[in-house]
């Protein structure tokens, strides 16, 4: 029990990482350069990572990590920058938190994963808080914040659900690097394009960038991953939830943003749909035969306990490329 509180303090790391970084973004990166913010996140997070697993891709994973980091880096960061720009804190991480849910409808039709009816349900009660949180006729959540936020939910949730289908053969950090790095080389072209010279930054600019590159990114992912590898994804996936609570309190605190009761209701909406959309131990079963990711125990028959034996059989499965969607959609998204 010990043990399983310092995972979960561990990966806790994650979320309210990704739930602060809304708000450094909002606060302190430069507005007009979401391409350039994004490679900036993207591109030393990747080359930190891959100084510690010190692994380089190999035959299809060339192309696949281009793919998984246009998808998941590329479009994905200059989404969420975006998003973290134009709207308040509290709306933007709370529109994301329905990311899991959303995820788990598009694999449906693309990975033949049905969802149950309680997953339906916690999808339509999330989608019915978001409503809540943005139809608040205050003029600051504006149309293309949301517009930016929704795109940036479809672009991961199948950017994600690609790397579920290719990942057995990959080690989940190595897989990370390859898509941060590449989707950070595919950056740098763009933003020199569109946004000519990279923008001058403040000392305050590059301490947030630190955070976002070294914390919100390289640290959170490790984080993340290292509680998919101790603990179920089904735990991992509520720990999760951390991410827009972490964007609220930010938000409404040091942010001043004003949370209106009917926000508020919005949230907790969110969050009780994410929870009742949690895959349960027999809806997991299509992760794996253990239902939570992991190959049940059984008798060994060569004297080797049940409990062992399952372990060797969970590693020599192989490890999810990218996080939690590749151990089960409703686990969440790295953001």
């Amino acid at each position: 029990m010990e043990a399983n509180g310092r995972w979960v303090a561990l990966t806790a790391i994650a979320p309210v990482a990704w739930g602060a970084n809304y708000y450094v973004t909002h606060t302190y990166l430069p507005a007009d350069s979401p391409l350039y913010g994004a490679a900036l996140r993207a591109l030393p997070a990747g080359l930190v990572l891959l100084a510690l697993c010190r692994q380089r891709p190999r035959g299809a994973w060339w192309w696949r990590s281009a793919v998984l980091g246009l998808l998941n880096v590329s479009v994905f960061f200059v989404l969420v920058y975006v998003a973290s720009q134009l709207l308040p804190t509290s709306v933007a991480s709370t529109v994301m938190a329905v990311s899991p849910l959303t995820m788990m409808l598009m694999a449906w039709p693309l990975v033949s994963e049905r969802p149950r009816t309680a997953h339906l349900a916690g999808a339509a009660i999330g989608l019915a808080g978001v409503c809540l949180m943005l139809l608040t006729g205050v003029d600051r959540v504006g149309v293309r914040g949301v517009l930016a936020s929704a795109a940036a939910v479809l672009v991961s949730s199948f950017g994600h659900i690609l790397a579920k289908r290719w990942s057995a053969d990959a080690d989940v950090l190595a897989s990370t690097a390859w898509q941060l790095t590449a989707g950070g080389l595919l950056l740098l072209p763009a933003a020199a394009a569109v946004e000519g010279p990279p923008p001058a930054l403040s000392p305050s600019a590059l301490l947030a960038f630190g955070y976002v590159t070294l914390i919100a990114t390289a640290l959170a992912f490790a984080a993340w991953f290292t509680g998919l590898r101790h603990l179920p994804a089904g735990t991992v996936g509520l720990i999760g939830l951390l991410n827009p609570v972490t964007g609220v309190l930010l938000g409404t605190v040091v942010a001043a943003e004003v949370l209106t009761v009917q926000q508020l209701c919005g949230l907790i909406l969110v969050l009780a749909g994410v929870v009742l959309g949690r895959p349960t131990r027999a809806g997991r079963a299509a992760v794996g035969p253990g239902g939570d990711g992991q190959a049940p125990a059984r008798p060994a028959t060569d004297g080797t306990p049940a409990s062992e034996t399952s372990s060797a059989e969970t590693r020599s499965a192989g490890t999810p490329a990218d996080g939690p969607p590749e151990r089960e959609p409703s686990a969440g998204l790295p953001r």
